[in-house]
């Protein structure tokens, strides 16, 4: 959601009545604002159904950023009834307006065929908008749709191309996927120390994918010295992080590699992971 703000003003609740007093006169602005306050609880209490209130008297007088959070609240049944019909039509509205966000948004929404057909060649070119803008989920959804095929003619090249975009600003998902690409050598020359590299950064930001694909990185010494001890630990992460489909396999590898190590090599593992865990859990 988009405040269209630099930063929140120090004292939010003198703020939010400087800017309730504008917002009663009809400033777009000052609504769009106040919707936020709203949304976020900041200088008055937390209130979806008055964000939506504010969202919709400034989206109503065109304000693009307002647009966007209006149809972010009919995405999710914030404030309103879920209906992503709406939120496409409200979506579209800032999207035209060129709005990044709500191009990505958008571009979802005809990915996923919610509120509008499914159509991946909208969905691409929405992406492709929000992309261009160097807006971050944009240039990772692009690469999705180049590696597919989905809406645009399977490239590879032009998937590791978008990946990059967003990898190098820190998407995990996308350095995950670059890993991917440099291992099996698709649209960039197969190198395993590249994928390790790619795996290592995504896999330290908690995606359990990557801890999987790094830990058996280190099993086989793809791109890294073999070292059993690293690839339990990595493969502990993933297992102990997925819990889907994939939990079973990741465990499976887990425990194979937990058989190369001696008992105090394997205690020593589980006490490092134990410390990632409490280093990196999400905070109360």
């Amino acid at each position: 959601m988009d405040t269209g703000q630099q930063k929140i003003p120090t004292d939010t609740v003198q703020k939010a009545e400087q800017y309730r007093k504008a917002a009663e006169q009809g400033d777009a602005e000052a609504q769009a604002y106040l919707g936020w306050l709203y949304a976020s609880g900041q200088g008055v209490p937390q209130d979806y159904a008055q964000a939506t209130i504010w969202f919709r008297k400034a989206a109503e007088q065109g304000n693009a950023k307002a647009q966007n959070n209006l149809g972010s609240f009919y995405a999710k049944g914030h404030g309103v009834a879920q209906d992503h019909e709406l939120a496409a039509v409200w979506y579209r509205k800032a999207a035209e307006q060129g709005i990044a966000e709500a191009q990505d948004n958008l571009g979802l929404l005809y990915s996923n065929g919610q509120g509008v057909p499914q159509d991946y060649e909208q969905a691409a070119v929405w992406f492709r908008k929000a992309a261009d803008q160097g807006f971050v989920p944009a240039e990772y959804s692009l690469g999705i749709r180049y590696s597919r095929g989905q809406g645009v003619t399977q490239d590879y090249a032009q998937a590791a191309a978008w990946y990059r975009k967003a990898a190098e600003q820190g998407n995990a998902s996308a350095q995950l996927y670059l890993g991917d690409l440099y291992g099996n050598g698709q649209g960039v020359g197969q190198d395993y120390v590249q994928a390790v590299a790619w795996f290592r950064k995504a896999a330290e930001q908690n995606n359990a994918q990557a801890q999987f694909n790094l830990g058996l990185s280190y099993a086989k010494g793809y791109g890294v010295t073999q070292s059993y001890w690293d690839a339990y630990f990595w493969l502990n992460l993933a297992a102990a992080r997925n819990k889907g489909k994939d939990r079973e396999a990741f465990a499976k590898s887990r425990d194979e590699a937990a058989t190369k190590l001696s008992a105090d090599d394997l205690s020593k593992a589980q006490q490092k992971a134990a410390e990632w865990f409490a280093a990196h859990s999400p905070q109360q």
